[in-house]
């Protein structure tokens, strides 16, 4: 298990570069916690491969194998390193994840506030992992249709980050989408765009050009675009997202579907009309 530990790519859910080690790899580590062992530090690594495993699942979209590793990483961690400790925490928001992807955020959210409470009780008030819990709690608010209760969060996530990370950090850029898709959501375009175009710009200049979360940030300022009527800009936007995605995910991928989606509605095609005859 230690061994196993030692290699498993612990990023497999924001790099798909690392999926092709993961994979036969997994199937190892399944096993190795297949019973979970009997010595507290073995569980506790137990614990973490599961969650390790279930992430890399979480990435290929796997989200119905995802989950039970998640809720067997969460049993375990809280009956070994209590209920209260940043680990449990952890897997609390990364359940309550794998819970909200499949729609039922009537039990996400207690989850993320539990994992919430703990970490500001663990950390402070302040600390970067604060932030994670309140821009997912509030995301999961906006997509509820609680936009007032949503936005004061996404603020004092986006503060926290810039703060503590340093105004250039992709983790602002996650910071940053997250409280444009509200704005948008809540008819502030003007406002949105701004941020939009910083947060591609921060992305584009800490991580790889061709990196997924480059096309997420294309993807979204490209909805801005079609939605105050500049298709023009808009399509080698999600022309270039579509690509990454294709590479990076492949052609199935939900996130490659929604932006091939979304370039199809950008300009659909026109309706012929024949003459009678």
């Amino acid at each position: 298990m230690a061994a196993l530990a030692a290699v498993y790519p612990a990023d497999g859910y924001r790099n798909p570069a690392s999926w092709p080690r993961c994979a036969p790899l997994t199937p190892h580590l399944l096993a190795s916690c297949e019973s979970e062992p009997d010595d507290g530090a073995a569980s506790a690594q137990c614990a973490s491969l599961l969650n390790m495993a279930a992430k890399y699942f979480y990435g290929r979209a796997a989200y119905a194998v995802a989950r039970p590793l998640l809720e067997r990483a969460l049993a375990i961690r809280e009956r070994t390193l209590g209920p209260e400790h940043p680990d449990t925490a952890t897997s609390l928001h990364n359940l309550a994840e794998s819970l909200w992807v499949a729609n039922r955020p009537s039990e996400a959210e207690p989850l993320i506030r539990r994992a919430l409470g703990i970490d500001e009780k663990s950390y402070g008030p302040d600390h970067p992992t604060v932030a994670i819990r309140l821009n997912n709690l509030a995301e999961l608010l906006r997509n509820t249709n609680r936009p007032s209760e949503a936005e004061p969060l996404f603020r004092r996530a986006l503060s926290i980050l810039e703060i503590s990370l340093g105004p250039d950090h992709p983790q602002v850029a996650t910071g940053l989408g997250n409280l444009v898709r509200l704005l948008q959501t809540t008819n502030r375009q003007s406002e949105a765009e701004p941020l939009y175009r910083r947060a591609l710009a921060i992305d584009e200049k800490s991580l790889a050009p061709d990196h997924p979360d480059v096309a997420i940030r294309l993807n979204d300022l490209a909805r801005l675009l079609r939605a105050t009527n500049r298709l023009g800009e808009a399509e080698p936007l999600l022309r270039r997202a579509l690509s990454i995605f294709e590479k990076s995910l492949g052609a199935d991928h939900p996130s490659t579907v929604t932006v091939r989606n979304n370039l199809s509605r950008l300009r659909p095609k026109k309706r012929v009309w024949w003459p009678w005859r």
